[in-house]
């Protein structure tokens, strides 16, 4: 095991490399590697679907959708009108009123169409929690590389601070030299040349 991806994982959790979850090594790994963890879920989610699993989504959308309520009621009403007419104008219709056909066919449609939009709403589901383990690997990655700029960060301005301490040293070290020159001199350092 990379004694880095080691370090790492002591370093920014503060525990262990072997006692992070699998994801947590993936993302260390990641983080140490400089490697992109950003990927398109939904594309390979989608490579993975079988026919009946695309076919299942598609009746789904379709069933949830304005198109198939107007198409529905459009059917409905055409029955419905059908049947009265043929009742009215004939006596004997195929589907008389309280129109048990149209009840038998409705629950047929029922029947088939739930477990269809169940299937597609669990394949959801389960894509939703790949997109939920995803996102939390790419936050915690990201929160990582925040972790490490800050410390970066401080540590520059920590180097910056020792730099100023030692120029404003210089500086007061030039100044008591000045003071130091003037007071020999009899207060006058301006015409010295050597003065500094």
């Amino acid at each position: 095991m990379n004694s880095n991806l080691r370090e790492v994982a002591n370093k920014l959790f503060q525990n262990g490399y072997n006692t992070l979850t699998e994801r947590e090594k993936k993302v260390i790994h990641h983080l140490v590697e400089r490697l992109h963890i950003s990927r398109n879920i939904n594309r390979e989610f989608d490579e993975n679907l079988t026919f009946g699993q695309r076919l299942a989504d598609r009746v789904a959308a379709f069933g949830g959708s304005w198109t198939f309520i107007l198409i529905f009621c459009f059917i409905l009403l055409i029955w419905v009108a059908l049947n009265s007419f043929i009742l009215l104008h004939r006596g004997g219709a195929f589907d008389p009123y309280p129109y048990i056909l149209l009840n038998l066919v409705l629950s047929m449609l029922a029947a088939l169409q739930a477990p269809v939009i169940m299937m597609s709403q669990n394949r959801q589901a389960a894509k939703d929690r790949l997109d939920a383990a995803h996102d939390y690997e790419v936050n915690l990655k990201a929160e990582l590389e925040i972790m490490s700029l800050h410390e970066k960060v401080d540590l520059l301005r920590e180097r910056q601070w020792g730099e100023l301490l030692e120029l404003q040293q210089e500086q007061i070290r030039l100044l008591m030299r000045l003071v130091s020159q003037r007071d020999a001199s009899g207060g006058d350092v301006t015409n010295n040349p050597n003065a500094i």
